[in-house]
């Protein structure tokens, strides 16, 4: 089990990634932009500076939404392979079984 406090980290860079999505999406839309001139760009990148850091979606940690282990996590599931595998074995996941050949 992860720590609460790093698991809540997390969360709250979450909810700062999602209120910010849409200004970021629109300034870097500017900066790619072909057409943009060079004072459009500076301004646009002046502007993506001042955006707090944790509304960067790079700084976001998939975890296991049952322990909150950063790693070995499948995305399909939001589960750490020690769970998936624990739910898979008692049959609580359709379509999943454990494979033998």
């Amino acid at each position: 089990m992860a720590k609460k406090s790093i698991v809540n980290r997390n969360l709250k860079r979450l909810k700062t990634v999602n209120k910010y999505a849409a200004r970021r999406a629109e300034i870097v839309s500017i900066l790619r932009d072909a057409g943009s001139d060079i004072e459009a760009k500076a301004s646009a990148r002046d502007l993506l500076q001042k955006l707090p850091r944790n509304a960067s979606p790079v700084r976001l940690r998939q975890r296991c939404t049952l322990t909150g282990r950063p790693r070995g996590v499948f995305s399909k599931f939001g589960l750490g392979r020690i769970k998936l595998r624990e739910i898979a074995m008692r049959g609580e996941i359709p379509g999943l079984i454990k494979a033998s050949w």
